[in-house]
């Protein structure tokens, strides 16, 4: 099991301009996990995020972020941690002056890939695992919202990371829209990457039921297996 787990904190605490925002942080995630991450709006949710993409130092307890030991992260790891990480954001974050190749092709060149053929084939790869294959040549304002998300999913991918932060990735979304990409991060999870993703989509949650963490009163507390959630306390 130890081998399998790629996010692991214990007794942390994360801290946000000296504020403390969430203490007595204990919690793993494994390889091939969906999470969910829920909790009204400044609980502690994307800070959380933050801490594991190295956003935010980490400055009680320990963590362990896919080898990486945020407690005595250095500066020069933080690439490395973040190459092991893909981001999915709710506001997609795209290069609006580029097309969606172009937008790819700008990760891949900024974290170290020299070969154009193989670029453009693990370009092509991605695309193709969120059903774009044929939209490369577009720029993001010829793309639905839904559609951008893909290509954000599909950033996100380009490194083969072990895991997935998604920051309320449907929040933009219309419902129909929303599900076709929950199904296409469990796709993901089930692929064997850990996916944690943070939402206030309480419809997708119900709908497909999965392990869900709640940012609480300064706590993050694990909800138990068919435990009623009282959705209207979460807005």
């Amino acid at each position: 099991m130890a081998e399998n787990i790629v996010i692991q904190f214990e007794n942390a605490s994360i801290l946000q301009d000296d504020h403390l925002v969430l203490s007595g942080i204990n919690f793993t995630l494994t390889r091939g996990e969906f999470v969910y991450l829920i909790g009204r709006v400044g609980s502690g949710k994307s800070s959380l995020i933050k801490t594991i993409n190295a956003e935010l130092p980490l400055k009680t307890g320990t963590a362990n972020v896919v080898g990486f030991s945020l407690e005595r992260l250095s500066p020069r790891q933080i690439p490395l941690l973040r190459r092991k990480l893909g981001i999915v954001f709710q506001d997609f974050q795209l290069l609006i002056d580029r097309s969606v190749y172009d937008n790819l092709y700008f990760v891949l060149h900024a974290t170290g890939w020299k070969d154009k053929a193989e670029a453009d084939k693990r370009i092509n790869q991605v695309l193709e695992k969120v059903n774009l294959e044929n939209k490369g040549y577009k720029m993001p304002h010829q793309l639905s919202g839904g559609e951008q998300q893909r290509v954000v999913i599909a950033r996100a991918l380009l490194n083969d990371p072990e895991i997935i932060l998604a920051d309320e990735p449907t929040g933009n979304l219309d419902p129909e829209t929303s599900e076709s990409i929950m199904l296409l991060l469990r796709e993901i999870s089930e692929s064997g990457r850990a996916v944690l993703m943070a939402t206030h989509n309480y419809t997708l949650l119900k709908k497909f039921p999965e392990r869900t963490l709640k940012c609480e009163d300064g706590k993050l507390v694990q909800i138990e297996e068919n435990t009623e959630i009282d959705f209207t306390m979460l807005e």
